[in-house]
């Protein structure tokens, strides 16, 4: 049936795995059209960049932020970003399809009652909570970049402007002006440095002050006295706002950063409490006893993996992969901020002795193994960390008939917890197996010996 959909349509196939639909929206250079994925038949939406656009506007170091940084944030009330593809021309961001709209639509044909809006505020907050603690500044929170879903449920979209702590300065603050005048706060204003996460939380008292009122808290006949107004938090209240939000929208819409309300303490707040149940991000979930089988290295985009016929790991395609790389937008790395030395090793041992190895290794730390695919493993650990459980996917390539790549990735729980559990667990435990790391200076033998034997036969 695909196939016989891809004669028909071949315009509207995208790499033989998703069927393009009617156009949903369009921003200055890109274009989000509805989609399906023809093996699950799961909707999703499809953003379509231009690279040239992206090139040409300088654009690149935004593209590739936007996606670590979604990548980062997996949680119930953000948009989920599933898959990163790429030819020489375009870009394509295949996304969870949000059926419900934009939250400004709804706020647009007035006021939300109170219950309503607590439900929104509650989902906004934990989320931006989940973005913070994964060192993630979103930068343009509206009612426009907010979206439901067909449960009424929010859903925090577009992180074109939000920031990573490498973009810190030596002061420790952010420095770039950005977001919607009417919901910035007064210190991104002022050109002088500010935490992205504090003023972050303004917006927040923003969009929660025109959910219950149905229009923005600072307005004036031009911008100027408008951030007049935002300097000073001049704003008044309608006289239908109940005593508890009014304390808590006058704890969030303070002028000094310093002096707002934490998110910590919004959560402590009895009228935010009420009817909350602080959702659990899909990062740190339990992993399922059937992994999703479909995951495929076309998200990486540069780096394309064929078929093997034989129970063998999956062969890397030289020519494919130089020319993917050429096409002077390489997205292998995007997945992570950065590829982390010692994540990769070469092996002279087959991909049966490694996964063997791989097993016992899981074993002997009680971390929990599935077998997703042949050459693919996902482990968890049993405690809990600083960010649920640690879980850890390992994945082994052919790149001759003798020399394999074994690729670790972080799938769930907290970055340095890993990067300890890599170098005091798995190194040490994989020494007779490995030829070389990434990023070491002299590879060592499988054995360790010096004679270049393997200790796997």
């Amino acid at each position: 049936m695909n196939l016989e959909m891809q004669h028909q349509n071949p315009r509207n196939l995208l790499f033989g795995k998703y069927e393009m639909g009617r156009l949903l929206g369009q921003g200055t250079f890109a274009k989000v059209y509805y989609g399906k994925n023809l093996r699950s038949g799961e909707s999703v939406a499809i953003k379509v960049i231009n690279k040239d656009h992206v090139k040409k506007d300088c654009l690149i170091d935004q593209i590739k932020r936007e996606i670590s940084v979604m990548r980062l944030v997996r949680h119930p009330n953000v948009v989920e970003l599933k898959e990163v593809m790429a030819t020489k021309s375009k870009i394509f961001f295949i996304m969870e399809y949000v059926r419900g709209g934009e939250l400004f639509a709804k706020v647009a044909k007035g006021k939300i009652k109170e219950d309503q809006a607590r439900k929104y505020f509650q989902q906004l907050i934990s989320a931006v909570d989940f973005c913070h603690s994964r060192g993630v500044s979103h930068r343009d929170l509206k009612p426009e970049n907010l979206l439901l879903d067909e449960n009424e449920d929010l859903k925090i979209s577009d992180f074109g402007l939000s920031a990573l702590p490498e973009q810190l300065r030596h002061d420790g603050l952010l420095h770039t002006q950005c977001g919607t005048p009417a919901y910035v706060a007064p210190e991104v204003l002022r050109k002088k440095g500010y935490d992205g996460a504090k003023a972050d939380i303004w917006s927040c008292g923003v969009i929660l002050f025109v959910l219950l009122a149905g229009f923005l808290p600072f307005q004036a006949d031009n911008i100027m006295h408008m951030y007049r107004k935002v300097f000073k938090a001049e704003f008044e209240f309608p006289p239908w706002f109940s005593t508890e939000t009014r304390r808590l929208i006058s704890k969030l819409l303070v002028a000094d950063p310093e002096k707002r309300i934490s998110i910590a303490s919004i959560m402590e707040i009895p009228w935010f409490k009420k009817g909350f149940k602080r959702p659990l991000a899909f990062s740190i979930e339990e992993l399922p006893e059937k992994f999703e089988e479909d995951e495929t290295k076309s998200a990486l985009g540069a780096i394309p993996i064929l078929p093997s016929p034989s129970p063998s790991p999956p062969f890397f395609n030289a020519f494919e992969l130089i020319s993917s790389m050429s096409s002077g937008f390489d997205l292998s790395n995007l997945f992570e901020n950065k590829r982390k030395a010692g994540s990769i090793f070469t092996s002279r041992c087959s991909g049966s002795a490694i996964m063997a190895k791989l097993e016992s290794v899981a074993k002997g730390l009680k971390f929990r193994f599935c077998k997703v695919k042949e050459f693919k493993i996902k482990m968890q650990g049993g405690v809990e960390g600083r960010k649920g459980r640690l879980a850890v996917t390992a994945e082994i390539f052919e790149v001759a008939p003798e020399v394999a790549v074994v690729e670790f990735s972080k799938s769930a729980g907290d970055s340095l917890e890993y990067a300890k559990f890599c170098e005091d667990d798995i190194r040490p435990a994989l020494k007779d197996i490995v030829w070389t790391w990434q990023g070491d200076n002299n590879g060592s033998n499988c054995n360790g010996d010096g004679d270049g034997d393997d200790a796997c036969h």
